[in-house]
């Protein structure tokens, strides 16, 4: 089982994910904007980290840089999620080390499978 921390600021879309991952047997922590989550990295440690890019408060961009600068959280796989298909958004977050990238709308079952393969990593 794998500690996965999602970061989401739509309400329906945190609640699918968190039920889809606690369905796959994952133990779910969420936070709803970029604040929490960087409380959230800053005191845990998880096995995956799935973020949005647009978030109150602090940037999905702006934490994938904080995970990957610190030092017990640099090796977790990333997935961002984003309705923004912007190609620069997503080189961006390619360029600041997240393993994925997730357009939405998305089908959680190809959630699930691009998960299972970054925890295998």
């Amino acid at each position: 089982m794998a500690k996965i921390l999602i970061i989401e600021d739509e309400e329906l879309m945190l609640k699918a994910l968190e039920f889809r991952l606690k369905k796959d047997e994952h133990e779910v922590v969420v936070a709803k904007d970029g604040r929490e989550a960087l409380q959230k990295i800053q005191s845990d440690t998880y096995d995956l980290i799935i973020t949005d890019i647009m978030l109150p408060f602090v940037s999905g961009l702006e934490i994938i840089g904080k995970v990957k600068q610190t030092p017990h959280l640099a090796h977790v796989p990333m997935i961002v999620l984003s309705a923004v298909g912007l190609e620069n958004v997503i080189l961006e977050a390619f360029d600041l080390g997240v393993d994925d990238f997730i357009t939405k709308p998305f089908n959680l079952t190809e959630l699930t499978i691009r998960v299972k393969k970054l925890l295998k990593k």
